[in-house]
């Protein structure tokens, strides 16, 4: 996943954090959970520091992104580093996860 992408402030019923993915990924969070994605998918972060991937078209059917009173497009405060240990930071280059037969 490319370092330049920025993250982009969407909201449901709850905020979030979210970016879409210019290559595919896969990674295990901290749960143990492998989640896998490809371009076009969003990479999803929630309030509590738990990132998954949502498919392009439930996230477009579900997530509005959040614009300021000016207009302009909402972007979190700071960087958004990994809060705990495991879970897959936005800088970080994409981990494969292979089979082992």
């Amino acid at each position: 996943m490319s370092s330049e992408r920025s993250w982009t402030v969407y909201r449901t019923r709850f905020l979030v954090h979210a970016r879409q993915l210019s290559e595919p990924l896969v990674f295990i969070d901290i749960l143990g959970r492998e989640h896998s994605g490809e371009p076009g998918d969003y990479l999803v972060e929630s309030s509590d520091g738990l990132r998954r991937i949502t498919p392009r078209h439930l996230f477009e059917d579900i997530y509005v992104p959040v614009h300021d009173s000016s207009g302009t497009l909402l972007q979190p405060r700071g960087s958004c580093q990994s809060r705990s240990p495991g879970v897959l930071v936005p800088h970080s280059p994409p981990q494969r996860v292979t089979a082992s037969a």
